[in-house]
């Protein structure tokens, strides 16, 4: 960690304050750094966010700094289901230069996953847990079908992509489960 950060930072972690394990991290795509604990970091990285924990945000999110307010935004957007996050993130403004960076760099908060919980990623192969009526085609694609190097669809987590019977169909990810 180079001394301008250390100094700004004080020897805490920038969004919950903690000083064990700190770490400077980039922010993406601009790469200004912060600092961080080991728990905030690894979940900045996308790791499994922790609500209990990633309450520091409500501090957080007021900073100065730049980089630290993208920080927040971006964690703050993968805690849809928590209505402290919700009301956090309709406070929080931010300068329209400052909404782009964060909007530019969020990785997808987006996680498909099948009847069971497994995660889906792009060109998995998936079965068909139920007989699916394919509207719009004429026919039914049968439970136990095969449907090979499915595609994300990018903006809902319940649908994802696929081929069944030469026709490219969407399908819904609860009644899939990956192979």
């Amino acid at each position: 960690m180079d001394e301008a950060l250390r100094t700004r930072c004080g020897g805490a972690c920038e969004l919950c304050g903690g000083t064990e394990g700190l770490t400077a991290v980039a922010v993406p795509p601009r790469g200004d750094e912060v600092a961080l604990c080991a728990t905030c970091a690894e979940q900045a990285a996308g790791g499994a966010p922790d609500p209990q924990h990633l309450r520091c945000l409500q501090a957080a999110m007021w900073s100065e700094v730049p980089a630290v307010q993208v920080l927040a935004w971006r964690l703050l957007k993968r805690l849809p289901e928590e209505g402290w996050a919700t009301e956090a993130l309709e406070m929080l403004y931010l300068e329209p230069e400052i909404l782009e960076w964060a909007e530019a760099g969020a990785p997808s908060d987006l996680v498909h996953r099948d009847s069971n919980g497994t995660v889906l990623e792009q060109g998995d192969t998936v079965v068909l847990i139920k007989d699916l009526p394919v509207k719009g085609a004429g026919f039914t694609a049968k439970r136990g079908t095969a449907v090979r190097g499915i595609s994300l669809v990018p903006d809902n987590a319940e649908h994802i992509e696929g081929r069944v019977e030469g026709q490219r169909i969407v399908i819904l990810t609860k009644f899939v489960k990956k192979r």
